[in-house]
């Protein structure tokens, strides 16, 4: 073998064992979401180099220096595309990889540690993209953080202090520009690589992607090279295709350079936070802002340490009879969202839901209903309709993904003026 082909190969056999088992490279186990996240990490780590050859972080430099990159820098406008799409493909794609995970009992015994570690990557992708949102200074970037930053004086003790050190100051300007510039540049992108070698070491540990075992026999195995690395080359290269090509269809938004005096209409925190901005509209803010997304992420943190709450190890929705399962609480948190929003929009120009704008009324109340719904299709599901409690557990995640999906959809295409629900 030549010296070169040989130190590829050994580059390989340091991130793959020299085998894998033959049922784990089907790609339909994994739609092969985990290295998707890889590629575009790549993407954004050379893509954000570029960047940082011309970018000028400070506020009255920020926009003429994107002005510049998109304008006069030979591919500049393409890279900054690039690194767009990428930023924003890698939320979608991350999100989907926790689905699979959770879908196919990935997160069981062994696996509990990666899947915090996953669940905080996610927190710092989107801290990242966060941070990135507001680097280009323009309207769009600066109304949306405006928005953002101001949620966290809804978090009870801690919430005015939160949001002076993020924006360095009671207003954003200059120190806000500079925080989220080293936090972008810096701070996440030391912290994501490190978590993501830890990430990848875990699951080599753990013998690679999880798998099914049907009775005592050895699943049968494949050299990694070539049989796993040709399916992840042709993955990644597609990918990355994919991305290039849109990059040159579609370009990243720029609107006119940030001013404070004159705030758009509707003005709208980013689409990954949409979910949350919609929430508002309906609940009590300390509810929206910190009661419901601190509920939900306990739930992932802890949920496979419930006894039995993970799916059969590499089977998708556990049995067919779960994945009917599956199906229905997808399609009931994208359909009763709607109608809640509906309802509740119904009430509010009645001055119905006005009048009753009270912490009991659009917190606790709210929150204990949906709790006690929670509470009552499980135990229907568990001993009424025989469903285990890992398929059970799973129409509640479908459930509250679905919820805050369509959340997201009405946020980002259904409000307009005034965040009035509109038809787009």
């Amino acid at each position: 073998m030549p010296p070169s082909r040989r130190s590829i190969t050994d580059l390989v056999l340091h991130l793959h064992p020299p085998s894998v088992a033959l049922q784990t490279i089907r790609f339909t186990l994994s739609w092969g979401l985990g290295g998707m996240a890889v590629i575009l990490t790549g993407l954004l780590f050379l893509t954000g180099l570029l960047l940082l050859l011309v970018y000028q972080p400070a506020t009255d430099q920020a926009y003429n220096s994107i002005l510049i990159l998109t304008r006069e820098v030979p591919f500049g406008l393409w890279v900054r595309n690039i690194h767009h799409w990428s930023a924003n493909l890698l939320v979608g794609i991350t999100l989907l990889h926790l689905l699979r995970v959770a879908l196919t009992g990935a997160f069981g015994p062994g696996r509990r540690l990666n899947w915090m570690i996953g669940l905080v990557l996610l927190f710092l992708l989107l801290s990242a993209n966060f941070t990135g949102y507001l680097l280009p200074w323009d309207q769009l970037a600066y109304w949306a953080v405006t928005i953002c930053t101001s949620m966290l004086t809804y978090l009870p003790l801690c919430g005015p202090w939160l949001q002076e050190i993020l924006r360095g100051g009671a207003e954003i300007g200059p120190a806000t520009l500079a925080n989220f510039f080293v936090l972008h540049a810096a701070l996440i992108p030391g912290t994501l690589f490190i978590l993501l070698l830890w990430h990848f070491w875990l699951v080599r540990r753990a013998g690679g992607l999880v798998q099914f075992e049907a009775g005592q026999s050895p699943a049968e195995r494949v050299s990694t090279v070539p049989n796993l690395v040709v399916r992840e080359a042709a993955v990644g290269l597609g990918l990355a295709a994919g991305v290039l090509i849109l990059a040159i269809a579609w370009n990243a938004p720029l609107l006119d350079q940030a001013n404070p005096g004159m705030s758009p209409n509707p003005a709208k925190a980013p689409w990954y936070f949409m979910g949350f901005q919609e929430l508002l509209l309906h609940l009590h803010p300390l509810f929206a802002v910190f009661a419901w997304p601190l509920m939900g992420a306990a739930t992932l943190l802890f949920v496979p340490f419930w006894r039995d709450s993970a799916l059969p190890d590499g089977v998708w929705f556990g049995s067919p009879r779960g994945r009917s399962l599956a199906i229905w609480s997808t399609l009931a948190g994208l359909i009763l969202t709607p109608a809640a929003i509906l309802l509740d929009d119904l009430l509010q120009r009645s001055g119905t839901a006005a009048a009753a704008n009270t912490l009991v009324t659009r917190g606790f109340l709210p929150t204990l209903a949906v709790m006690a719904l929670l509470a009552g299709g499980y135990r229907l599901l568990v001993k009424k309709f025989s469903y285990s409690r890992a398929e059970a557990v799973m129409a509640g995640l479908l459930l509250m993904f679905g919820t805050l999906a369509a959340c997201t959809i009405v946020g980002v295409w259904f409000r307009g003026a005034e965040m009035h629900l509109i038809w787009p």
